[in-house]
């Protein structure tokens, strides 16, 4: 199975669900939005204890579907070719920190790419473009629902995404993409329990220290 340790690049999309960019007061694109995470962001969601940031404001959860794009993946071929694997992963958001820098017209990364930002669940096969649009993805914080998309409700869908990606920036095996988060995403407090469910079946957990 993939290890995360063998991450080359991880593009994200930001608001690819109308609902979450509406609830954040910002506009829906009308191509995906591509930022970037650095490597060393990725942590395992794996039961354990995940430390954050917390003197520089809210810390946002994003529950997102993330695609692993395949070792023999090739420009142009059938999107089954190119995705091998999918897991769930949270893009971490110091939200205040981010507002502050849109409102300068700076970069995110302070905002998006912060040590542990990148929680990534356990690595399932892909099975497949029409079988993830008929599969609901959920977040559970301390036993409440907080969360749940569907990959169907994405304004970008997943061929989509990868034809972007690989005609503006690139894409090759190893690279990993976050898809965009649906609506419901609020700030974290010291001690929450976060599981991210596939259907019924959990992902990854993990406990939250704010520091």
């Amino acid at each position: 199975m993939f290890n995360n340790r063998d991450v080359v690049n991880i593009y994200c999309i930001g608001r690819n669900y109308r609902l979450h960019a509406l609830e954040l007061g910002n506009e829906v694109p009308e191509e995906p939005l591509v930022f970037t995470k650095p490597s060393h962001s990725i942590t395992e969601m794996a039961g354990g204890v995940i430390t954050l940031p917390g003197t520089v404001g809210e810390v946002h959860f994003e529950l997102e579907i993330v695609l692993k794009i395949s070792d023999s993946y090739k420009p142009g071929a059938p999107i089954n070719d190119c995705i091998d694997a999918i897991t769930l992963g949270l893009d971490l958001t110091l939200r205040d920190v981010q507002s502050k820098l849109k409102a300068k017209g700076q970069p995110w990364l302070p905002a998006k790419g912060f040590k542990q930002s990148a929680p990534l669940g356990t690595w399932i096969p892909f099975p497949g473009e029409a079988e993830l649009a008929s599969v609901e993805f959920s977040l559970r914080r301390n036993g409440e629902t907080a969360q749940i998309g569907c990959s169907k409700d994405m304004l970008f869908g997943v061929t989509e995404l990868v034809n972007h990606i690989e005609a503006n920036y690139g894409l090759g095996p190893g690279d990993i993409i976050f898809t965009g988060t649906p609506a419901g995403v609020a700030a974290l407090e010291d001690g929450d329990l976060l599981e991210a469910y596939w259907g019924e079946q959990k992902l990854g957990s993990c406990n939250v220290k704010l520091v």
